[in-house]
């Protein structure tokens, strides 16, 4: 397989093939995000990507009951460049269960509820969509390009369609200043857009990120570790989901814990009282990452 620059997936996909089909993100000017900087965006010839999944093929092909499709938000791609790759991928692997990629509100609201139809009927199966923030105020400071009412419409659209969500909101991204803004809105977000899946990060300050840049000029402070948790706590006790696999085990975390939601909220919350009472360890600074 054939990969160009850094390869990013979900903790979830961490068994999945991962097929490069675009290049970098289409939106890139989220101000924490470093990870396809220096990256043009751009979508791979088909021809090159079909190549890719007939390697695999060869290689993996009975393997493979999952793929992740890169790299930022490959549902920008048109139709006409997602069919014959779901179509090659159901051909290629016998035992394939899930297609999934990143996505936004953005390239969500841009195709017809016929087009996302027709990737559900194709193999498209679960959307990684980060809001990141529920907080209107805060979405536009991290210029996400696009407001809570954008990521329901959104979800509504995904959800007629047949195609699962997975939500990622970001602690510490209202700052400071609107933390306890961030993680009620955040909360609200979540329960209007009602997803299958639903987890947290925390944010990092990545040198050569434009929030990097405020942090350093005192214009943009995070919120302490006992902040971010009860940010945490807020997510949790409000998000009213019907039925949400929870997670917050991604390596920035803090306090790694899951369950589901609403049927474990009480035990999440007494763990989270837990570790703020110091009765349960954070994850040491050293050991968090990306």
């Amino acid at each position: 397989m054939r990969y160009e620059g850094s390869v990013y997936r979900p903790p979830s996909e961490a068994h999945s093939y991962l097929l490069q089909a675009t290049i970098g993100c289409s939106w890139n000017c989220c101000t924490y995000c470093a990870t396809y900087h220096g990256k043009q965006y751009r979508v791979r010839p088909v021809t090159e990507t079909l190549e890719d999944i007939a390697m695999a093929g060869r290689s993996f092909g009975d393997q493979v009951r999952k793929v992740f499709v890169m790299d930022g938000d490959a549902l920008a791609m048109d139709l006409g460049l997602w069919e014959p790759i779901l179509r090659a991928l159901a051909d290629t692997f016998p035992n394939l269960r899930r297609v999934s990629c990143y996505a936004t509100a953005r390239n969500l609201l841009e195709k017809s509820r016929e087009e996302l139809r027709r990737l559900r009927d194709l193999g498209l199966k679960l959307l990684y969509i980060g809001p990141e923030s529920g907080d209107d105020v805060t979405l536009k400071r991290i210029a996400k390009g696009a407001t809570s009412a954008d990521h329901v419409e959104a979800a509504a659209k995904a959800r007629e369609a047949g195609l699962k969500q997975s939500l990622i909101f970001l602690l510490g991204a209202g700052g400071a200043e609107r933390s306890v803004e961030h993680a009620t809105a955040s909360a609200r977000l979540a329960t209007a857009m009602d997803p299958e899946f639903l987890s947290t990060l925390t944010l990092m300050l990545i040198p050569s990120t434009p929030i990097h840049r405020l942090a350093e000029s005192k214009c943009f402070q995070m919120p302490s570790v006992e902040d971010l948790l009860q940010e945490l706590r807020i997510i949790v006790a409000e998000t009213n989901a019907t039925e949400a696999i929870f997670r917050c085990n991604h390596a920035s975390n803090y306090l790694p814990i899951g369950g589901r939601l609403p049927r474990d909220r009480e035990a999440i919350l007494q763990t989270i009282d837990a570790a703020l009472s110091g009765d349960v360890p954070f994850r040491a600074e050293w050991s968090r990452g990306l």
